[in-house]
């Protein structure tokens, strides 16, 4: 099963700064509907990681990775993931940081299968301190 959310252990490695999210190399890879990922999550896992046309194990590197604050609110944004060309089905994703042991940040659930071709787009909520993806608020 796919829960969406930060992952326990990254809000913990925040506080110890483990993580520098402008620096360290964040990456995201994609998921069937039989993995098993959630807030326990801690590190990068290939268990029931996808496979397909235009797709390696791990993922992608996240890019023009920036954080944010205002109002209380500090958040993370960067581009929306792109695999191209690929032909490929997913139901959810891992962000991790590779820099740091292939800890895990976030756990995306996209709600149902979701096949793309000739790209598959993860078209993330608006990078902003109400709907960024990984937030603290």
């Amino acid at each position: 099963m796919i829960n969406q959310g930060q992952t326990t252990s990254f809000k913990r490695e925040i506080l110890l700064g483990v993580h520098n999210l402008t620096v360290d190399a964040l990456y995201i890879a994609l998921y069937t509907a039989f993995a098993s990922i959630d807030a326990a999550t801690t590190v990068y896992t290939s268990v029931s990681e996808i496979t397909g046309t235009g797709y390696t194990a791990g993922g992608i590197l996240l890019t023009n990775v920036t954080v944010s604050a205002i109002d209380g609110v500090a958040y993370v944004s960067f581009d929306n993931p792109t695999w191209s060309p690929a032909t490929l089905t997913a139901r959810g994703a891992l962000i991790y940081n590779s820099t740091k042991v292939n800890k895990s940040i976030a756990v995306l659930d996209f709600g149902s299968d979701k096949t793309m071709s000739p790209a598959f787009v993860i078209e993330l909520p608006a990078n902003a301190a109400t709907s960024a993806v990984i937030r603290i608020t």
